[in-house]
């Protein structure tokens, strides 16, 4: 499947944003799907992670402050962000198709920027 996430922007510490992945196809037979973020300088991170059985997985620094959800019907995964923080400021990325042999996601989204403000 082909990725759009969007719903990125500039938010002041503190405020919310929901970011948005369509997909081109279904992503009801999609195992696994997740958002991860890229920070300058920084390493590609995994911040969300959701299976098709309900199961939810966070990262730490986000546990509690973001909610990962699927919405079969529309073909699109979210992710709810509130409480931001200035270290929150990165690229996210969703990605959807877990292949346990490579390790990795077979299919990306283009990325969106989130920048938090302090």
């Amino acid at each position: 499947v082909q990725l759009q996430a969007s719903g990125g922007g500039l938010v002041q510490a503190g405020g919310s944003l929901r970011l948005s992945c369509g997909s081109s196809g279904s992503i009801s037979s999609i195992n696994s799907m997740a958002w991860y973020r890229q920070a300058p300088t920084k390493q590609r991170e995994l911040v969300a992670a959701n299976t098709k059985g309900g199961i939810t997985n966070y990262a730490d620094s986000v546990r509690g402050r973001f909610t990962i959800s699927r919405d079969n019907a529309n073909d699109t995964v979210n992710l709810r962000m509130s409480k931001l923080k200035p270290e929150d400021t990165a690229v996210y990325y969703c990605a959807a198709d877990f292949d346990p042999f490579s390790s990795t996601f077979r299919s990306w989204g283009q990325g969106t920027q989130v920048t938090v403000s302090s």
